[in-house]
């Protein structure tokens, strides 16, 4: 994993930690609340521990403010290897100018990262362990080269006990997840109790309800990630709000045509980033409009915060200000 960007993002991990406290950092509490429900659902679905996905993200991102985390949205330091053929960004950890996998959002590098355990047969073993065994799982995680840095196991293992993310790997910290509000950083998704409350004709009328969307909060701002099928009308009939709203929320169309993996705000973006990035350079693949929703921003403040024309196209290497 990337030593130099992980001692980055744990020093501003560090920096926001108040002078009262002994070992709990803000920035650290601030990623459980936004990421647990994340965590959670890839144990749900991939039988990874929530409390060892919460650590490696904590640990491998500094609290998702290394530059890798930041610049490509990987949280777990994922290289590229041999099988990736997606974006990638390029950075020195082992050896110089190494090749890391690169994400469209976060939750993608979340569902990436059980991929790449549950398939790749170093890892296999880990999956005969139990679910609330995370000392085993990070042991194993060691054993099986994860990470170079010889204390990894219980650097994980500190994080977890610390923070107490055992919690999430039970049926009562699970319930939990879901029944947190908005202002602490997780949304129950409308219909969570399951598709057996409704009846079929109830589930004819509002499909969603079989499937909710998960809400996310980044940049101080409500979202869900579009699935193949998805459209600006049918989210926002889950949502409440006009599919026209949603679409203008987006700097789109409403008959525009929604890819599995985009992000679709809740509400009005921001004119700025209101976090501690001040400018992004642009990777392979990036828009003008695919930037603004990486940071929140609405397009037309982002054209206006770099003084520029409404049909400019960024190039590879361009710096663009996000505030």
């Amino acid at each position: 994993m990337n030593k130099k960007i992980l001692l980055a993002g744990l020093l501003v991990a560090f920096l926001s930690m108040p002078l009262t406290a002994q070992r709990r950092y803000e920035a650290y509490e601030n990623y459980i609340r936004q990421y647990a429900p994340m965590a959670v659902d890839q144990m749900k679905r991939h039988k990874i521990p929530a409390s060892i996905t919460l650590a490696q993200g904590l640990l491998e991102s500094g609290a998702g403010n290394s530059e890798l985390a930041l610049r490509s949205n990987n949280h777990f330091g994922i290289k590229c290897g041999g099988r990736w053929n997606g974006r990638s960004v390029r950075a020195d950890d082992d050896a110089r100018n190494e090749c890391f996998r690169s994400y469209d959002n976060v939750a993608k590098s979340y569902e990436d990262h059980s991929l790449f355990l549950t398939s790749n047969a170093r890892y296999a073993g880990l999956f005969r362990l139990a679910i609330t065994d995370y000392r085993g799982w990070a042991k194993g995680l060691k054993r099986a080269g994860y990470a170079t840095d010889p204390s990894y196991a219980n650097r994980l293992i500190t994080i977890i006990e610390d923070y107490e993310l055992y919690k999430y790997d039970t049926k009562s910290g699970m319930r939990s997840v879901s029944v947190k509000d908005i202002n602490q950083g997780y949304v129950t998704p409308r219909g969570g109790q399951g598709a057996s409350k409704y009846s079929q004709r109830q589930l004819r009328k509002k499909p969603w309800l079989a499937n909710p969307h998960q809400v996310y909060i980044a940049n101080d701002l409500a979202y869900v990630v579009a699935r193949n099928g998805d459209s600006f009308k049918m989210l926002g009939k889950e949502f409440g709000i006009s599919g026209k709203k949603l679409a203008r929320f987006n700097d789109l169309q409403e008959d525009y045509t929604l890819m599995d993996g985009d992000i679709v705000y809740l509400k009005q973006k921001n004119t700025k980033h209101p976090g501690s990035t001040v400018y992004y350079e642009v990777q392979d693949g990036d828009s003008m409009h695919s930037i603004s929703q990486k940071f929140g921003i609405r397009l037309k403040n982002l054209y206006k915060l770099n003084d520029l024309p409404d049909d400019y196209i960024p190039e590879v290497g361009n710096k663009i200000w996000v505030k």
